[in-house]
């Protein structure tokens, strides 16, 4: 999935000549920290609230505001792993794209990442999640996958999370089967560790109602 895939317009752009205060009025209604700003169509820059805070009089066109945030926008044609990673570093409420010209296309909002994420990370799908420990040089996907399919089950989706100063890693599978105590057993044989296991039938329920709490939050 690409940058281009997430684009949203609900979010009018702002123009050098609007006012701080009314920037600051149009972040609270959106719930945002961030606006963009463009120039018939080129993107100019992305303003915060700090940078509104720091200009000496709210009533003066943002034009006159210096920009703390440098390079916050992602091509239409990066991936949703980008967008994930350039939101997480630099802190961001919401993401513009641009083209190769750097047109301004639209933004990537928090709560239509995380809808798009969800869909790609199978979250919306029941199923049980398996945590395997192993080393650097034990990682194989291939031989995972295998042992999964050998007990007539599939992998959704997969993460892997290294270990700080450590040669080791998390491995994190969601599988398509609610009882994956088969799978537990045949990881045990291969001497995989497994770190842990959720495959209670209400684990779907509780994971999908904290995520809809999170979205009617996100929406407000």
């Amino acid at each position: 999935m690409l940058a281009k895939d997430l684009v949203e317009n609900a979010i009018i752009p702002l123009k050098t000549s609007d006012t701080g205060a009314r920037v600051l009025q149009w972040m609270d209604e959106y719930k945002v920290s961030h606006l963009p700003i463009v120039n018939n169509e080129e993107f100019l820059g992305l303003i915060t609230e700090s940078d509104i805070a720091a200009c000496i009089n709210p009533d003066e066109p943002i034009g006159n505001c210096a920009l703390s945030v440098s390079n916050a926008y992602v091509n239409q044609k990066q991936h949703i792993y980008d967008v994930v990673k350039i939101v997480s570093l630099m802190g961001l409420s919401l993401l513009p794209v641009v083209d190769d010209e750097k047109r301004y296309l639209g933004v990537i909002t928090l709560s239509n990442l995380i809808h798009k994420f969800s869909n790609i990370s199978a979250i919306n799908n029941p199923g049980g999640i398996i945590v395997l420990e192993l080393n650097v040089n034990d990682y194989t996907m291939e031989e995972i996958a295998h042992i999964v399919e050998s007990n007539d089950a599939k992998i959704l989706s997969s993460y892997v999370t290294s270990h700080q100063d450590s040669t080791k890693l998390d491995v994190t599978l969601k599988i398509n089967k609610m009882d994956v105590g088969g799978i537990l057993q045949t990881f045990s044989r291969y001497n995989y560790t497994v770190k842990a296991s959720f495959y209670e039938a209400d684990l779907f329920d509780d994971l999908y109602d904290r995520y809809e709490s999170l979205m009617k939050f996100l929406d407000i």
